[in-house]
């Protein structure tokens, strides 16, 4: 794995914790990841307060306020950075929890650190909010020129439907 693909899944973590408030736990990315490090994501799929604080720091991000969520995340999740080769393929990358961590910590340093280093302006990662009408999703885009609109393809299709109606409708 490229560590430019790692630390966009991290962001993608993120941002489905904050969109769906847990985590898919049969997503191919979270069954990967969580094996990998050796997590055992919480039965009931609880990682209480943790969602709600990234939902506002990516709101923050995404509309360049103050990262004051990301500034709490690092006080209530402070990330354990250490260097791992655990894949054995890349060398040496940054980590930023231990293997082995509880779910919702191992999460929190992840999250914490990944958007500190996109409120530092780390240009691997761009974060969005869909442009959907009625949806509030966020979104990481890693498209070639940064110009994704839509948090999915359905939200994309709805809107150019209703715009197609819309033109239909004045003729």
């Amino acid at each position: 794995m490229q560590y430019g693909d790692y630390i966009g899944n991290v962001t993608r973590l993120a941002v489905e914790v904050a969109n769906t408030g847990t985590l898919d736990q049969d997503g191919e990315l979270v069954t990967a990841f969580f094996a990998e490090h050796e997590i055992t994501p919480p039965r009931d799929g609880d990682y209480g307060d943790l969602p709600e604080l990234v939902r506002t720091a990516l709101a923050e991000l995404v509309d360049g306020t103050a990262p004051d969520a990301v500034h709490r995340l690092l006080r209530e999740y402070p990330p354990d950075m250490h260097l791992s080769d655990h894949d054995g393929l890349d060398g040496w990358h940054i980590h930023f929890s231990r293997n082995g961590t509880p779910a919702k910590k191992w999460l929190g340093q992840l999250t914490a650190a990944k958007l500190a280093l996109v409120a530092a302006g780390d240009p691997a990662v761009t974060l969005g909010r869909c442009a959907a009408a009625g949806c509030e999703n966020y979104f990481v885009d890693q498209s070639r020129n940064r110009t994704r609109r839509f948090c999915s393809n359905p939200c994309a299709s709805r809107t150019t439907v209703a715009a197609y109606r819309a033109r239909a409708a004045k003729d």
